[in-house]
């Protein structure tokens, strides 16, 4: 009688469970994963990390579904893109215009510290709740370069760098010690261009007027109680008080990158089923297999992967449209050419080609995105450095300070011109130059020709800028702004695919990604508990950082990130 009764509770929970009502949750702490891992370390580092792509899906699903009742998003903790925050913001407003309760709650907008960004993700909900000890770091967009030519002076390092521009300043830190006039032209836009976007956007999420907005940035940071007066959040309160006033008793909680995964149904093969291939491209670019970047903290886009993952998607009849969703900052120039030869391939095997762009697509990230049929970025994607730079630093003069001594045996007369043992010489650097003319040759007549325009217009576009999504689409470098949902509704399109035509990761998900996550807040202690894994090192790549130190042909500009 006993296991009579269990099973019979067992059945009533079950169907208690597929009909109760729902709270949405989802928790940015970790910051959100791009795509799949592509190597075994990175599955292990990305373990408590939610797929962006997952919960677009689920909140697209919930939309839809009468037993979802709300979202609550923590917010705080690691930062994210901007690009990726204006991803999220549009699939919060569509809630909202759903009818679904949409509440972001933080423990702090930045705890005496800059949290712009995390605010103007937060000011696209309903109810905006704030910790009692919390404070709002809205104070805008500052883009700082620090130049360590004169440093490096000191102890006998000096570079020998080439650059093709004069927008191409990501050298610079190297090579000067101040913004040059294009450099400061080139910052000051991208600063305006991402202000602009924050003050639209939150004076759009907390009904504001534009100008008051303006007001209340050049007056922050705010302390909690400043920021409830000046209308910035809600209400003051603690995350059991923001649990117990929008959970009704008899609600579930559950993740939605959980919810995302949908009945199990839908996921099982249907043969000769049409799809739409997802390939996922994030990280600095180079030859050979994606995975760890030297540099540590971050993937890396390796050519050889991204290659085979087209031609699988060429070769698979079930595949009508590719979306290639970049996140890069650039990197090998050949190796940029390999995967931007395989774009062309696809599109000339008849499935169009589609890029969404991420937070960076700027430099190689361009490159290997011209070629598609449309491009579609962010407002706040950073995008264009069509240029090139390469050189070498000269470590002679700091060999000798420290009783350092180098001998050498040459047959060639170049065989020793990449060595940092010693500088160019006048014909070495003419070899240099001419390489650093053929890349930005070909760059520009390969946007010219994947773009439409006259190679005269490309060359304008081009010598090295970075532009903001914004202004990258007012120039005619990006099709469309939007995120990776409009990307694959276009992808949808161009191939006749219905409406909700399924979507087919390429390169394939790595085992160690389909390990269960926890369903909700209530029972990811035990989940955490599991795995408890940290990416140390001194390059840890934060998702919002603008720019890197320079290292390899095609890059981003220094050391900017907007919080």
């Amino acid at each position: 009688m006993d296991a009579t009764k269990a099973i019979i509770e067992s059945v009533d929970r079950f169907r208690q469970r597929r009909t109760a009502p729902l709270i949405l949750e989802l928790d940015l702490t970790e910051g959100l994963a791009e795509g799949p891992p592509s190597d075994p370390l990175g599955a292990l580092l990305s373990m408590r990390k939610t797929r962006l792509s997952d919960v677009l899906e689920g909140l697209r699903r919930a939309r839809k579904d009468p037993r979802v009742k709300g979202l609550v998003v923590k917010i705080g903790g690691r930062p994210l893109g901007l690009a990726q925050v204006q991803e999220l913001r549009t699939a919060i407003v569509q809630l909202r215009a759903a009818g679904k309760l949409t509440v972001a709650f933080a423990e702090t907008f930045g705890e005496f510290g800059a949290g712009t960004v995390p605010y103007y993700l937060a000011s696209a909900f309903e109810k905006v709740y704030l910790q009692p000890s919390g404070d709002v770091g809205l104070t805008g967009v500052s883009l700082e370069q620090r130049f360590v030519k004169n440093a490096l002076g000191k102890i006998g390092v000096e570079y020998q760098i080439g650059q093709r521009h004069e927008y191409k300043t990501a050298a610079n830190m190297f090579t000067q010690d101040h913004m040059t006039e294009a450099h400061r032209e080139s910052a000051a836009r991208i600063a305006e261009s991402v202000i602009e976007q924050i003050v639209a956007g939150v004076a759009e999420g907390r009904g504001l007027p534009p100008e008051r907005v303006r007001e209340l940035i050049d007056q922050g940071p705010f302390i909690g109680a400043e920021a409830l007066e000046a209308g910035l959040v809600d209400r003051l309160a603690y995350r059991d008080e923001v649990y117990d006033e929008i959970r009704s008793e008899g609600d579930l909680l559950l993740y939605v990158s959980r919810y995302a995964k949908g009945p199990i149904a839908g996921k099982l093969p249907h043969p000769g089923e049409r799809v739409v291939a997802l390939i996922h491209g994030n990280g600095m670019i180079r030859l050979g297999r994606s995975g760890r970047s030297p540099l540590g903290g971050g993937g890396a886009m390796g050519s050889d992967t991204i290659s085979a993952a087209f031609r699988a998607a060429r070769r698979d009849d079930s595949v009508r449209a590719v979306v290639f969703r970049v996140d890069s900052p650039g990197g090998s120039y050949v190796a940029s050419d390999v995967v931007w030869r395989e774009v062309v391939l696809t599109r000339k095997a008849g499935k169009p080609v589609i890029i969404s762009m991420g937070d960076l697509a700027a430099s190689g990230g361009y490159f290997v995105s011209m070629a598609a049929d449309v491009i579609v970025a962010q407002p706040g994607t950073l995008t264009g450095s069509i240029g090139v730079f390469g050189g070498k630093p000269s470590v002679a003069e700091l060999l000798g300070r420290i009783g350092v001594t180098s001998e050498s045996v040459d047959v060639g007369a170049n065989s020793g011109m990449f060595s940092t043992s010693r500088a160019y010489s006048e014909p070495q650097w003419e070899r240099v130059n001419a390489w650093l003319d053929r890349i930005y040759d070909d760059f520009v007549g390969k946007v010219a020709e994947g773009r439409g325009i006259a190679r005269d217009r490309a060359h304008d576009l081009a010598r090295g800028r970075v532009w903001t999504g914004a202004d990258a689409f007012g120039s005619g470098l990006v099709d469309q702004l939007g995120g990776l949902e409009d990307a694959l509704a276009l992808a949808r399109g161009r191939a006749d695919l219905p409406k909700n035509a399924p979507v087919r990761t390429y390169p394939r998900v790595h085992p160690l990604e389909r390990l269960r996550p926890a369903e909700s807040s209530e029972d990811r202690a035990a989940a955490l508990s599991r795995v408890r894994l940290e990416a140390w090192g001194p390059l840890t790549r934060l998702t919002a950082e603008l720019g890197l130190p320079a290292y390899g042909p095609l890059m981003l500009p220094g050391q900017w990130s907007i919080r």
